[in-house]
């Protein structure tokens, strides 16, 4: 397991894009939508690590709801696992509450994801993921 990504919720990935790619002057490495997830994205490279950023692109999105209620910020932090298929069973044996039951295939068949729930996590929503390929 490895440390893949944190993602930021944010209300205009436009101008977030610009603060993250003109200011902070990091690569700008894949712009998309999500469609699974009702999210457009931005991701970053930071080293070894990947920032992400999300927007949702409907009000009832898992991201407009967090902004919502919490405003703009970390969101989660994503862990890459070798095989989120039997991560997911393995946590799920061992009592960690999931997002769904089974992982979701998202952003056109490039990554599987699942998540722990924060009330499994101290607070704190947490990704796991297989990246099928990585850019």
């Amino acid at each position: 397991m490895r440390l893949d990504h944190i993602g930021i919720a944010v209300k205009n990935l436009d101008e977030a894009v610009k603060f993250y790619r003109d200011v902070l002057g990091l690569e700008l490495v894949k712009l998309e939508e999500v469609p699974e997830e009702k999210v457009r994205t931005a991701m970053f490279r930071a080293g070894e690590v990947f920032i992400e950023l999300l927007q949702g692109t409907d009000p009832e999105s898992a991201i407009s709801k967090f902004i919502e209620k919490r405003g703009e910020g970390i969101h989660h932090i994503a862990i890459h696992v070798d095989d989120v298929d039997a991560k997911t069973e393995e946590l799920r044996s061992k009592g960690v509450a999931l997002t769904y039951d089974k992982p979701r295939v998202v952003a056109h068949g490039e990554r599987k994801i699942n998540f722990i729930h924060p009330k499994s996590a101290f607070g704190v929503l947490l990704e796991i993921l297989t990246r099928v390929e990585r850019k």
